[in-house]
């Protein structure tokens, strides 16, 4: 197996995409060889920084162009045709690898992945699938940003598309998939999600009905549905509530040394909640619906986030992912034809 790693992609690049692909070569065994993708001056130098000798399994492909946060997923494609998103990607459209790795530009990632390597038959839009914690495990929020107008066949590529992800990735044999809303009655919602609700009855899903945002935490679901700009407000504000609560928490504590020493007894409790909330245990978010494996990293990844990113590609390149949503996709729109 090969994989690409755009390693000019995130806030600290390449530090951390390096660091990343450091642990990697340890953690991913079966990875034959890794190629990075940047300014080939910049990324030997950084190689020789962090020390990493296992040279044979690394292939440094020259990217002189970097897509920068202001310019638009399409200019960053079709524009900067040499920088290391577009060249990254272009690696998997050629065959040389089979997954993409890049936790810079979304946009670009997104715009790439779609124009550059083409939509699986009977996709009309990739979405992102980003897991979130869940008290029974991983739940997927589809789409967290590709699509802010989706329409009611979107969302339901979207719950099949989940659905495959989960079942083949993590196992479940009949993920449950809930419609996000803004309560569970059937008549709740505007038109996209009552319309939406009526086709996935319909869908060979395990279809559980309408969900609200505590559900997201606290209900066992495997796949929430939604449109792009609704899953990208919840992602975002579960983040930052997160980083809010885990601040103003500090802050108490350190208000009185009873309370510090009350913390110190309970840091193991601390830890485990603060890993099971981080998105670096996570990785990265797929792009369902591309001919080609797309991770998509948090922007502010750390070396280890990296390295999760790089497992999840090599996940779902060992799963066969996008073969079985396209036979899923398939199957669904012959049975309404």
């Amino acid at each position: 197996m090969k994989i690409a790693l755009d390693a000019m992609g995130g806030d600290i690049a390449p530090k951390n995409p390096i660091g990343g692909l450091k642990l990697a070569l340890k953690a991913l065994p079966q990875v034959e060889k890794f190629y990075i993708t940047g300014p080939r001056e910049i990324l030997e130098a950084e190689l020789d920084l962090q020390e990493i000798t296992e040279r044979n399994r690394i292939e440094i492909v020259h990217a002189p162009q970097i897509v920068e946060m202001s310019d638009s997923g399409i200019d960053a494609v079709r524009k900067k045709k040499h920088s290391s998103i577009t060249i990254a990607v272009d690696l998997v459209k050629q065959g040389e690898c089979q997954a993409v790795i890049s936790a810079g530009h979304t946009g670009a990632s997104v715009t790439a992945g779609t124009l550059m390597l083409g939509r699986l038959s009977g996709v009309d839009f990739p979405g992102i699938a980003s897991p979130m914690p869940n008290e029974h495990g991983i739940c997927y929020l589809l789409d967290a940003g590709a699509n802010p107008d989706a329409s009611p066949q979107h969302l339901v590529q979207y719950a099949i598309m989940g659905s495959v992800y989960a079942q083949y990735v993590h196992g479940k044999p009949t993920p449950i998939v809930g419609l996000m809303n803004v309560g569970e009655e059937d008549t709740k919602g505007n038109s996209l999600s009552k319309e939406t609700f009526a086709l996935l009855k319909h869908a060979p899903i395990n279809f559980r009905g309408n969900v609200e945002g505590h559900d997201i935490f606290e209900t066992e679901l495997d796949v929430i549905v939604c449109d792009g700009f609704t899953g990208n407000v919840i992602l975002k504000s579960c983040e930052a509530t997160a980083k809010a609560m885990f601040k103003w928490l500090k802050h108490e504590i350190e208000a009185s040394f009873v309370r510090k020493m009350g913390a110190f007894l309970a840091k193991d409790a601390f830890r485990t909640i603060k890993k099971k909330g981080s998105y670096e245990s996570y990785g990265g978010s797929p792009l369902l619906g591309v001919r080609g494996v797309v991770i998509i990293g948090h922007g502010s990844s750390s070396a280890v986030a990296i390295m999760n990113a790089l497992r999840v590609g090599v996940e779902a390149v060992d799963h066969e992912v996008n073969p079985h949503i396209q036979n899923a996709i398939t199957s669904h729109a012959f049975s309404h034809v």
